[in-house]
């Protein structure tokens, strides 16, 4: 017997009544320890969330099978009330299927509300980590949570999930960019190539599985999905840099079937339910209410928009980006959106996306030049989204993909100083891509005065980390001074803080 097996049988032995142990695989058939990727939970509802892990005893196989056999594997689970399982409250067997890449999604139900329970699964006789997740309340409990997104493996290490996790937040909301797509050096940052992708750019189900498999073998990753839950959702990189519906960004042939592998393997490696893949597509627009307090809006801005005008990119005197018939979010989504807002009884009200939605003019001086791919390419849907912000409680938007620190203030006319406010948007920096990042106080406050609705740029690496009450909502931006090497430590570098009725007071 190893040491991993005699600790793991010791575990359950100290831990564990007889009556509640989790049953020994009559055998075991694995050279290795099968639950190398970690475990992670998700979409707290009152009375459950779902529980994942992937069965990888090679992670790095190059076939994305995760070195594991062509057959299904049974695979026990415990949740209890305590981190020492001293307390089990419910417990079963779910089944890894080898078509599946072995990843296991169970979802619970008929827990208590708001609070915090600790989960583990065991199969051919290992044991898994322990992760914390937590049940949403009823009421108005204040929430604690983080939002994060665009962790470009090659670019830095994952320090700043790991300080994230230090933080022990209730929630993570994670807004895309997960994994890259690129081959090695495909996407060069300024700091330059700390590690190294899997081989080739991703095109198959093999290869989006090996990625997510190298991107979720990472320890700091692996620490920030077992303190909480998480609500994840894809933009990208996640399939193809700036592909936009049904269009690939490059041209290349299969564009379909490639989506729709980069989809499955999207799901297999995420803490989603099990409703959410429709064949060949994947609905991430979502929401999640944390009791009474506030309503978690998570979009969708890939799946479902018209490609990107005049050609993509940063550019000027682009009409077509003002067409009112351009969409980003799609009719079904539009509904959605609607319907849930208007029909939203919470204090606060979040919408968690991808792209930068305040207007964002990149030229210094007479002129406009503006991301193509972001909401400046959609300008008209943009107003008539924030249109419908005017009659929702305490909206705020949260947003990634920038790879800076954004604060600004949405409205319906960004060229009228006199415009109304309707909602504040939050835009986190990237966990890594990009590189160590930087400070240029210079091109900073160049592009604040271009742009005198957003108040606060900064171009280091990190995440947000927010505490919402009843009465406001208060945010820290979190920086990292460098991700080249390990260790950094993370700091407050900015501080807002958002009284409940603010917008309201703006608008009259």
């Amino acid at each position: 017997m190893d040491r991993r097996s005699f600790l793991t049988a010791a575990t359950a032995s100290l831990f564990l009544p007889a009556s509640q142990t989790l049953p020994t695989s009559a055998s075991r058939t694995l050279r290795a320890d099968p639950f190398t990727l970690g475990v992670a939970s998700g979409d707290p509802s009152a009375d459950g969330f779902v529980l994942w892990t992937r069965l990888a005893a090679d992670p790095l196989s190059p076939d994305g099978r995760g070195g594991m056999p062509g057959r299904d594997l049974d695979v026990e689970w415990q949740v209890a009330t305590d981190e020492r399982f001293s307390s089990v409250v419910r417990s079963g067997t779910a089944t890894a299927r080898s078509r599946d890449a072995h990843s296991v999604h169970v979802e619970l139900t008929g827990l208590e509300p708001g609070r915090d329970y600790f989960y583990r699964f065991r199969s051919e006789g290992r044991l898994s980590p322990e992760g914390r997740t937590r049940t949403t309340p009823t009421g108005e409990q204040p929430l604690t949570f983080a939002v994060a997104a665009c962790a470009h493996y090659e670019h830095g290490y994952y320090t700043a999930y790991r300080r994230l996790a230090e933080q022990e937040p209730d929630l993570v909301v994670f807004l895309g960019d997960y994994m890259y797509e690129y081959g090695p050096s495909g996407y060069t940052a300024l700091a330059g190539r700390v590690r190294t992708h899997t081989p080739g750019k991703c095109a198959t189900l093999a290869d989006y599985r090996l990625r997510h498999a190298q991107y979720k073998s990472d320890h700091d990753l692996q620490h920030a999905h077992a303190v909480a839950p998480w609500l994840v959702a894809f933009d990208d990189h996640e399939v193809e840099n700036n592909w936009a519906g049904s269009v690939s960004s490059t041209g290349a042939p299969g564009f379909a079937e490639r989506r729709a592998d980069a989809f499955r393997a999207y799901y297999e490696n995420m803490p989603l339910r099990r409703g959410s893949l429709r064949g060949a597509v994947l609905r991430i627009n979502r929401r999640v209410s944390w009791g009474s307090l506030a309503r978690f809006h998570l979009l969708d801005t890939r799946q479902f928009r018209d490609d990107q005008a005049c050609l993509d990119g940063v550019r000027a005197g682009c009409d077509d980006r003002l067409d009112t018939g351009r969409t980003l979010l799609g009719a079904d989504q539009w509904r959605w959106l609607e319907d849930g807002l208007s029909g939203s009884d919470t204090r606060w009200n979040l919408l968690g996306q991808q792209i930068l939605m305040a207007q964002r003019d990149y030229k210094v001086g007479p002129g406009r030049e503006v991301n193509l791919d972001s909401w400046d390419g959609y300008a008209s849907e943009r107003t008539r989204l924030l249109s419908s912000l005017s009659g929702t409680s305490n909206p705020v938007v949260l947003t990634g993909d920038a790879h800076m620190h954004h604060q600004a203030d949405l409205k319906t006319d960004f060229d009228d100083p006199d415009s109304p406010v309707v909602a504040r948007e939050l835009v986190t920096s990237s966990i890594a891509s990009d590189g160590d990042g930087y400070r240029d106080r210079t091109w900073i406050a160049e592009a604040l005065a271009e742009n005198p609705h957003i108040s606060y740029i900064d171009q280091r690496r990190g995440y947000l980390m927010a505490r919402l009450t009843r009465d406001d909502l208060s945010v820290d931006f979190r920086t990292l001074d460098y991700i080249s090497r390990k260790g950094a430590p993370a700091k407050t570098a900015h501080r807002l803080t958002i009284p409940a009725g603010e917008a309201a007071e703006h608008r009259r």
